[in-house]
């Protein structure tokens, strides 16, 4: 082998081992850990007290930590071998890594469906005769969405939900976008909703207009628990809404002529495994329609000959891509993938 052909083949065998290495980096930082992690102790050992330090996870006692250390295990476990199977989307290790599935639906879900709210007729649609629909919407783009919030551990979603679509109206209105409180919603609408333990979003919409509107975050912010509802100065309040309107169930259509024209509230079934840890893609995963969580549709588009819709949630931005996920649409199911066609509504603003 003559110098040159051995120098050209060590120059591929860099390269070949350099885009290795950037390729398992590259799953490592999208999935937050590396197969090899599983195949001994020490290394999950390891992997886990890095994850501690990453999410300022703090134990009150060894047994505690030992538990944790167990169910992150677990956690693992099934986040790995989903990711050999799934295509179209992928799961991490998150800051949800140390819950038991049992334990991360009870503290971050809260919509209540068995109320007794009976939801408004097909006819109370304002966007029936929208025709053109554009082949992709994102009102974050549009500068309609604030940041990403974090509802904590209090069932709180049917809040945020609400909020996020009338923040969405706001801005599109005045051209104003303004943080609101979620908080105020907690606190002061308990008619029918109940705060930490879940509600409906057309119940807030009620409230907001019957009371005159919401504060803004800042002025009344989020505790992550319930407090006693602070009313405040009236004059204090800076936005309100004119009224709202259900999308008519089960029918996709609609809901993308109305998300086309703004955010939206809408209720999913996110109780399924592969949610608590979902990370990227296009989430067509297995989930059911008992709706009983609120979020935000906030637009829609396609990908690789796949149509979904965007989703804000409220589990913060470190959750799935930056807080939010996309939801795969004509899945040929009437309620829509996790049953989002099943329950969207929206607030009326008059400009």
């Amino acid at each position: 082998m003559t110098v040159s052909s051995l120098s050209k083949l060590l120059i591929f065998s860099f390269s070949l081992s350099l885009l290795t290495s950037l390729v398992l980096a590259h799953e490592f930082s999208i999935v937050g850990y590396s197969p090899d992690d599983l195949k001994s102790i020490d290394r999950l050992v390891d992997l886990f007290e890095s994850w501690m330090a990453k999410h300022g996870k703090i134990y009150k006692s060894f047994e505690e930590k030992l538990h944790r250390f167990e169910v992150f295990k677990d956690n693992l476990e099934h986040i790995d071998d989903r990711n050999k199977k799934i295509v179209n989307y992928w799961l991490g290790l998150n800051e949800f890594a140390d819950l038991s599935h049992e334990e991360f639906k009870k503290m971050h879900l809260g919509l209540k469906v068995e109320l007794p709210k009976s939801r408004g007729s097909p006819e109370e649609f304002t966007y029936r005769d929208v025709v053109d629909l554009p082949n992709s919407v994102d009102w974050r783009k549009k500068g309609a969405v604030t940041p990403v919030k974090n509802q904590g551990s209090c069932g709180s979603c049917w809040a945020f939900s609400t909020v996020a679509a009338v923040e969405g109206i706001n801005q599109i209105a005045t051209g104003n976008l303004t943080s609101l409180s979620e908080q105020e919603l907690i606190d002061c609408d308990t008619s029918f909703n109940h705060g930490c333990n879940g509600g409906l979003m057309d119940y807030a919409f009620e409230f907001i207009m019957a009371n005159g509107g919401l504060h803004k975050e800042e002025d009344y912010p989020y505790l992550m628990e319930e407090g006693t509802c602070d009313e405040r100065k009236e004059e204090s309040k800076v936005v309100t809404i004119s009224g709202y309107h259900d999308v008519p169930e089960n029918n996709e259509g609609s809901l993308l002529k109305a998300l086309a024209n703004q955010p939206l509230s809408v209720a999913i079934e996110a109780s399924g495994r592969d949610f608590q840890f979902y990370s990227g893609g296009v989430f067509d995963g297995h989930c059911g329609s008992e709706l009983d969580h609120g979020v935000a549709a906030v637009g829609y588009g396609s990908s690789k000959g796949l149509n979904y819709i965007i989703v804000k949630n409220s589990w913060g931005p470190k959750w799935g891509e930056k807080g939010y996920i996309r939801m795969k649409r004509n899945t040929g199911k009437p309620e829509g993938m996790c049953g989002i066609n099943k329950m969207a509504s929206y607030p009326a603003k008059n400009k």
